[in-house]
């Protein structure tokens, strides 16, 4: 593994030079220019361009592009700055973000802040890497499943996996990490000429506002950070603490469906809802189910049982969907197991939005690269946790990744001003130990939560009057509640 990223980095001028690396420097707010976001048809959102450092530690060294979009304040008399946002994952774009948030915020945030959008470093639009795979992983997230495969078959895999990423996008993967993307923001930030910032940002992209404020708190204004990740227990030890909620919630889901039993035919009890579609991933992994136009692999069935296990307003969705594809039917309610950029927007490789999710979760820090680790945890997890601990528990391209090392700033060292957290308590996404975790961590936040099954309450559209309220109260008076919230 070592030979093969020594190789990738011997090639990192002609895969600089493959993807534009500029001149160093950073643009000021008086030389963006505003244009049409690609793929995006609002003509409100207007997008420009920052070059930021490809390694903030080399401040002149090569360049990449990042695009940022605006959404300007309704009421440019109380314009108060930005509130900047991006998408989660990693690998979700944020150039469209601003048109969603001024779906579910008061109309007095939308007068107050310029909404600021940004697809992080290599998304989509801002210098866009692959790994060289013809295809998104489902979910955008590369998993496999030990009932399925072998550890020896998932190793061999996997390490073909990281090997043809140090190939393809070696020049980056040094620098695919919250703390470099945290950086970028602050480039954002004096490129618009301000010079402060305020944040809004859901589990991942909560993450990356941590790590913001931990690295640059003299630039923080008023940060909501929605279900944040606990910056201490990236990447393994946070994935693996989730497995009781991912459970719990699925278990949840299959009582759901045999409730409704008359409706979806996939069981009686929970017991026969969950033997079932057991029974429909086992043969999957073997054949995919044919369902119209499209062979279901097993896969793509675990992506749509991971929905409903984040999000139970979509229950109902993925329960019709599952029922069809099992009856050889195509889902009337068709959710894309796999992510995609917007149509219309040009250049971004078949597997981008995978290979950025490996390499920040893989380049944040060190993952463990014994395999007698993987064997220990499966054998200890994938019983307890049937239904989840055979993937989550798994062996990924991480325990081979080309770039091994902690890159991930203490939250304990966050002097940030107080932060708004909100989360549901019933999340297995993001389990609310992660924001009670990030909420103490930041002295003087509050943390505001609602009694929902739901990952980004707020983000999601599943916050109540009474969470969405103290969002309105904080980003537009700066009034934090005077304690701790159930709403």
């Amino acid at each position: 593994m070592i030979g093969a990223w020594m190789r990738a980095v011997a090639a990192v001028t002609v895969a600089c030079l493959a993807v534009a690396v500029a001149p160093a420097g950073v643009a000021s707010g008086a030389a963006l220019a505003w244009r049409a976001c690609p793929g995006v048809g609002d003509t409100r959102l207007r997008c420009a361009t920052v070059q930021v450092p490809l390694d903030h530690a080399r401040p002149a060294g090569p360049t990449i592009d990042i695009m940022i979009s605006r959404l300007p304040a309704t009421d440019p008399a109380l314009r108060r700055g930005v509130l900047v946002t991006t998408g989660g994952g990693p690998g979700g774009a944020g150039v469209p973000e601003p048109l969603s948030l001024a779906a579910i915020l008061d109309p007095a945030v939308l007068a107050r802040y310029d909404i600021v959008g940004f697809d992080m470093r290599f998304v989509e639009r801002s210098t866009p890497i692959t790994c060289g795979q013809p295809e998104e992983e489902p979910g955008g997230y590369w998993v496999r499943t030990a009932t399925y495969q072998s550890l020896k078959d998932t190793a061999a895999e996997a390490r073909a996996y990281a090997r043809a990423c140090a190939r393809h996008a070696g020049w980056a993967l040094p620098f695919a990490t919250t703390a470099q993307a945290a950086r970028d923001m602050d480039a954002i930030r004096a490129g618009l000429g301000e010079r402060r910032l305020s944040f809004l940002g859901g589990s991942y992209a909560a993450l990356l506002g941590v790590a913001y404020g931990t690295l640059l708190p003299h630039r923080v204004d008023r940060f909501v950070l929605d279900s944040p990740v606990d910056y201490d227990l990236v990447w393994r030890r946070a994935e693996l603490d989730r497995l009781p909620a991912f459970e719990e919630n699925y278990a949840a889901f299959t009582g759901y469906i045999a409730t409704n039993s008359a409706a979806y035919g996939l069981g009686a009890t929970p017991a026969e809802v969950a033997e079932t579609l057991r029974q429909a991933f086992a043969e999957a992994a073997v054949e995919p189910i044919v369902a119209g136009d499209h062979a279901w692999t097993a896969g793509e069935l675990g992506s749509l049982a991971v929905i409903a296990t984040f999000f139970e307003h979509l229950w109902p969705v993925v329960a019709l969907d599952l029922a069809a594809i099992l009856a050889g039917i195509p889902p009337p309610i068709p959710l894309d197991p796999r992510p995609a950029a917007l149509p219309g927007t040009p250049g971004v490789p078949a597997d981008n939005h995978t290979a950025v999710n490996m390499a920040f979760r893989c380049g944040d820090n060190a993952w463990p690269r014994d395999l007698a680790t993987y064997r220990r945890d499966l054998a200890r997890l994938g019983t307890r946790y049937p239904v989840f601990g055979p993937s989550i528990a798994n062996l990924n391209p991480c325990a081979f990744w080309s770039v091994s090392r902690d890159n991930t700033p203490p939250l304990a060292t966050n002097r940030a001003p107080a932060a708004l957290v909100v989360a549901a308590l019933r999340d297995a996404s993001v389990p609310l130990a992660n924001s009670i975790a990030t909420a103490r961590a930041i002295a003087g936040s509050r943390l505001v939560t609602v009694d929902r099954r739901t990952h980004v309450p707020l983000l999601s559209g599943q916050a109540n009057a009474c969470l969405t309220g103290e969002v309105t109260a904080y980003l537009v008076h700066g009034q934090l509640p005077k304690q701790d919230t159930a709403c």
